[in-house]
Protein backbone atom coordinates (compact mmCIF):
# COMPACT_ATOMS: atom_id res chain seq x y z
CA UNK A 1 0.00 0.00 0.00
CA UNK A 2 1.39 3.36 -0.98
CA UNK A 3 1.64 6.16 1.59
CA UNK A 4 -0.71 8.30 -0.49
CA UNK A 5 -3.43 5.63 -0.12
CA UNK A 6 -3.48 5.87 3.68
CA UNK A 7 -6.17 7.96 5.39
CA UNK A 8 -4.91 11.28 6.63
CA UNK A 9 -6.14 13.62 9.34
CA UNK A 10 -6.61 17.33 8.93
CA UNK A 11 -6.28 19.40 12.10
CA UNK A 12 -8.66 22.34 12.34
CA UNK A 13 -9.38 24.98 14.91
CA UNK A 14 -10.80 23.18 17.99
CA UNK A 15 -14.21 24.85 17.90
CA UNK A 16 -17.47 23.38 19.13
CA UNK A 17 -20.63 23.00 17.08
CA UNK A 18 -22.41 26.24 16.24
CA UNK A 19 -25.86 24.62 16.26
CA UNK A 20 -26.80 25.53 19.86
CA UNK A 21 -25.88 29.18 19.33
CA UNK A 22 -27.84 29.44 16.11
CA UNK A 23 -30.86 27.62 17.52
CA UNK A 24 -30.94 29.76 20.68
CA UNK A 25 -30.99 32.90 18.52
CA UNK A 26 -33.69 31.36 16.31
CA UNK A 27 -35.83 30.53 19.37
CA UNK A 28 -35.73 34.14 20.55
CA UNK A 29 -36.38 35.64 17.11
CA UNK A 30 -39.27 33.43 16.03
CA UNK A 31 -41.07 33.46 19.39
CA UNK A 32 -40.80 37.26 19.60
CA UNK A 33 -42.25 37.86 16.14
CA UNK A 34 -44.93 35.22 16.75
CA UNK A 35 -46.07 37.12 19.84
CA UNK A 36 -46.80 40.08 17.59
CA UNK A 37 -48.40 38.03 14.81
CA UNK A 38 -50.73 36.26 17.24
CA UNK A 39 -51.74 39.45 19.02
CA UNK A 40 -50.22 38.48 22.37
CA UNK A 41 -48.63 41.92 22.51
CA UNK A 42 -49.72 45.13 20.83
CA UNK A 43 -48.94 45.51 17.11
CA UNK A 44 -46.90 48.65 17.70
CA UNK A 45 -44.59 46.59 19.92
CA UNK A 46 -43.24 45.13 16.70
CA UNK A 47 -40.61 47.87 16.62
CA UNK A 48 -39.28 46.83 20.03
CA UNK A 49 -39.23 43.19 18.92
CA UNK A 50 -37.46 44.11 15.68
CA UNK A 51 -34.80 46.09 17.54
CA UNK A 52 -34.20 43.19 19.90
CA UNK A 53 -33.83 40.72 17.02
CA UNK A 54 -31.36 42.99 15.20
CA UNK A 55 -29.25 43.48 18.32
CA UNK A 56 -29.48 39.95 19.73
CA UNK A 57 -30.52 37.24 17.28
CA UNK A 58 -29.09 38.33 13.93
CA UNK A 59 -25.50 38.86 15.19
CA UNK A 60 -25.51 35.50 17.00
CA UNK A 61 -26.68 33.71 13.87
CA UNK A 62 -24.04 35.50 11.81
CA UNK A 63 -21.42 34.32 14.31
CA UNK A 64 -22.84 30.79 14.12
CA UNK A 65 -22.56 30.97 10.34
CA UNK A 66 -18.88 31.90 10.53
CA UNK A 67 -18.22 29.16 13.09
CA UNK A 68 -20.01 26.64 10.88
CA UNK A 69 -17.79 27.38 7.89
CA UNK A 70 -14.66 27.35 10.05
CA UNK A 71 -15.71 23.90 11.28
CA UNK A 72 -16.25 22.74 7.68
CA UNK A 73 -20.00 22.37 8.21
CA UNK A 74 -21.52 24.05 5.16
CA UNK A 75 -25.09 23.25 6.26
CA UNK A 76 -24.71 25.08 9.57
CA UNK A 77 -22.81 27.94 7.92
CA UNK A 78 -25.25 28.43 5.07
CA UNK A 79 -28.41 28.03 7.15
CA UNK A 80 -27.35 30.48 9.83
CA UNK A 81 -26.19 32.96 7.21
CA UNK A 82 -29.62 32.85 5.56
CA UNK A 83 -31.36 33.13 8.93
CA UNK A 84 -29.22 36.08 10.03
CA UNK A 85 -29.84 37.99 6.82
CA UNK A 86 -33.56 37.26 6.73
CA UNK A 87 -34.23 38.25 10.34
CA UNK A 88 -32.15 41.42 9.90
CA UNK A 89 -34.05 42.42 6.75
CA UNK A 90 -37.45 41.65 8.32
CA UNK A 91 -36.55 43.58 11.46
CA UNK A 92 -35.30 46.62 9.55
CA UNK A 93 -38.51 46.71 7.53
CA UNK A 94 -40.53 46.53 10.76
CA UNK A 95 -38.56 49.43 12.23
CA UNK A 96 -39.02 51.54 9.10
CA UNK A 97 -42.73 50.66 8.76
CA UNK A 98 -44.09 50.14 12.29
CA UNK A 99 -47.77 50.17 11.30
CA UNK A 100 -49.20 46.60 11.08
CA UNK A 101 -49.78 46.38 7.32
CA UNK A 102 -48.54 43.84 4.80
CA UNK A 103 -45.66 44.56 2.41
CA UNK A 104 -45.56 42.51 -0.83
CA UNK A 105 -41.89 43.33 -1.36
CA UNK A 106 -41.06 41.73 1.99
CA UNK A 107 -43.28 38.81 1.00
CA UNK A 108 -41.14 38.11 -2.06
CA UNK A 109 -38.00 38.21 0.10
CA UNK A 110 -39.44 35.84 2.72
CA UNK A 111 -40.71 33.31 0.18
CA UNK A 112 -37.30 33.32 -1.53
CA UNK A 113 -35.41 33.04 1.76
CA UNK A 114 -37.65 30.23 2.97
CA UNK A 115 -37.16 28.35 -0.27
CA UNK A 116 -33.35 28.50 -0.18
CA UNK A 117 -33.35 27.65 3.54
CA UNK A 118 -35.07 24.39 2.65
CA UNK A 119 -31.88 23.41 0.79
CA UNK A 120 -29.98 23.38 4.09
CA UNK A 121 -32.86 21.55 5.75
CA UNK A 122 -32.70 18.71 3.26
CA UNK A 123 -28.90 18.81 3.39
CA UNK A 124 -28.89 18.12 7.13
CA UNK A 125 -29.83 14.48 6.60
CA UNK A 126 -27.24 13.20 9.09
CA UNK A 127 -28.77 15.44 11.78
CA UNK A 128 -32.56 14.92 11.62
CA UNK A 129 -33.35 17.33 14.47
CA UNK A 130 -31.34 20.09 12.78
CA UNK A 131 -33.07 19.30 9.49
CA UNK A 132 -36.49 19.50 11.14
CA UNK A 133 -35.64 22.89 12.64
CA UNK A 134 -34.48 24.28 9.30
CA UNK A 135 -37.44 22.92 7.34
CA UNK A 136 -39.86 24.34 9.93
CA UNK A 137 -38.06 27.70 9.69
CA UNK A 138 -38.39 27.46 5.92
CA UNK A 139 -42.16 26.92 6.23
CA UNK A 140 -42.39 29.76 8.75
CA UNK A 141 -40.77 32.24 6.34
CA UNK A 142 -42.78 31.07 3.33
CA UNK A 143 -46.14 31.28 5.11
CA UNK A 144 -45.27 34.72 6.50
CA UNK A 145 -44.26 35.74 3.00
CA UNK A 146 -47.61 34.61 1.59
CA UNK A 147 -49.37 36.80 4.17
CA UNK A 148 -47.20 39.77 3.20
CA UNK A 149 -48.15 39.17 -0.44
CA UNK A 150 -51.92 38.81 -0.04
CA UNK A 151 -52.74 40.41 3.32
CA UNK A 152 -55.10 37.59 4.39
CA UNK A 153 -55.02 37.43 8.19
CA UNK A 154 -55.40 33.66 8.29
CA UNK A 155 -51.93 33.31 6.79
CA UNK A 156 -50.54 35.65 9.45
CA UNK A 157 -52.08 33.59 12.26
CA UNK A 158 -50.81 30.36 10.72
CA UNK A 159 -47.32 31.83 10.44
CA UNK A 160 -47.46 32.83 14.09
CA UNK A 161 -48.33 29.32 15.25
CA UNK A 162 -45.68 27.77 13.00
CA UNK A 163 -43.27 30.22 14.65
CA UNK A 164 -44.25 28.95 18.10
CA UNK A 165 -43.75 25.34 16.98
CA UNK A 166 -40.39 26.35 15.52
CA UNK A 167 -39.37 27.95 18.81
CA UNK A 168 -40.14 24.73 20.68
CA UNK A 169 -38.23 22.54 18.22
CA UNK A 170 -35.27 24.94 18.07
CA UNK A 171 -35.15 25.10 21.88
CA UNK A 172 -35.03 21.30 22.05
CA UNK A 173 -32.33 21.21 19.37
CA UNK A 174 -30.22 23.81 21.18
CA UNK A 175 -30.49 21.89 24.44
CA UNK A 176 -29.77 18.51 22.84
CA UNK A 177 -26.68 19.65 20.92
CA UNK A 178 -25.40 21.72 23.86
CA UNK A 179 -25.60 18.70 26.19
CA UNK A 180 -24.01 16.51 23.53
CA UNK A 181 -21.09 18.91 23.22
CA UNK A 182 -20.69 19.29 26.97
CA UNK A 183 -20.74 15.58 27.83
CA UNK A 184 -19.29 14.11 24.65
CA UNK A 185 -22.21 11.74 24.23
CA UNK A 186 -25.88 11.86 23.32
CA UNK A 187 -28.10 12.89 26.24
CA UNK A 188 -31.28 13.82 24.38
CA UNK A 189 -32.15 12.01 21.13
CA UNK A 190 -31.07 13.91 18.01
CA UNK A 191 -31.48 11.13 15.45
CA UNK A 192 -27.84 11.51 14.47
CA UNK A 193 -26.75 8.68 12.17
CA UNK A 194 -23.17 8.81 13.42
CA UNK A 195 -22.22 8.58 17.09
CA UNK A 196 -20.39 11.43 18.76
CA UNK A 197 -17.40 9.17 19.42
CA UNK A 198 -17.13 8.35 15.70
CA UNK A 199 -16.87 12.04 14.86
CA UNK A 200 -13.43 12.25 16.45
CA UNK A 201 -11.98 14.82 18.88
CA UNK A 202 -12.87 18.50 18.50
CA UNK A 203 -10.97 20.22 15.74
CA UNK A 204 -10.04 17.02 13.89
CA UNK A 205 -11.78 15.69 10.76
CA UNK A 206 -10.85 12.45 9.02
CA UNK A 207 -10.14 12.81 5.34
CA UNK A 208 -9.92 9.80 2.98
Amino acid sequence: MRANDLPSAVALRPIGTALPLGFVALTVATSSFSAVQLGWIGPLQGSAVALGVIVFAAPLQFLASVMGFLGRDSVVGTANGVLAGTWAALSLNTLLHPLPVNHPGVGVLLVAAGSVLAISGFGAGAKPVAGLVLLTASARFIVTGVYELNGILGWKTTAGWIGIALAAIAFYGALAFELEGAYGRTILPTGRRQSVAELGPPGVRSQL
